[in-house]
């Protein structure tokens, strides 16, 4: 069973809906025994970083993320969380990845909206996928490059478009929402 986390943030749906076309069934849910038993996570995303992590930690689901391990896939939001701090309502995150995430600096438009591909990338969660990829972002804050980034892409500057640290993996950009190349990723994921 894959559990999708409830949580103060949005675009559950289209996970949910995501997971149901790869022919895999799902629940959403801030249960933490119902988390804790489920084959994978998804830890999704769209939303503002201070009033997510407050809905966390009042449901103590902060606590039970970082204790998971089963495979986690955090998308968007999810991935911001999963770092150490966020510039965004100046927010202490969840600490699993070590970087912190900053406001893209004003010299484009803002947020990044659209396609974009690759830098590099590697490991499985990039099985069968080329760098001449594209996926979907919609994101005004960025995860700094880090030990933990397993694919860059650049919009205004480089940044981590994905991160991976043991059992925890993230993508900024949106797979449930990246067509055929964005199905191929989660698939990986839930192949694992």
């Amino acid at each position: 069973m894959i559990a999708i986390v409830r949580y103060n943030a949005g675009n559950i749906m289209s996970v949910r809906n995501a997971v149901t076309r790869l022919g895999y069934e799902s629940i959403i849910t801030d249960d933490q025994n119902e988390l804790e038993r489920a084959d994978k996570v998804i830890f999704p995303g769209v939303g503002e970083a201070g009033s997510a992590m407050a809905y966390l930690k009042e449901r103590k689901l902060d606590q039970t993320i970082i204790s998971l391990r089963q495979p986690i896939l955090g998308i968007c939001l999810g991935l911001q969380l999963l770092c150490r701090f966020t510039e965004e309502a100046e927010t202490k995150c969840l600490g699993i990845f070590p970087a912190s995430v900053k406001l893209f600096p004003p010299v484009d438009k803002i947020p990044h909206m659209g396609w974009n591909n690759f830098i590099n990338m590697k490991g499985d969660l990039f099985k069968d996928i080329s760098l001449n990829d594209d996926v979907y972002f919609v994101h005004s804050f960025y995860a700094e490059i880090s030990s933990c980034t397993i694919a860059t892409s650049e919009y205004i500057l480089p940044f981590s478009a994905a991160m991976q640290r043991d059992n925890f993996y993230a993508t900024q950009f949106h797979p449930e929402k990246s067509a055929g190349v964005g199905e191929k990723i989660l698939k990986n994921f839930l192949d694992l």
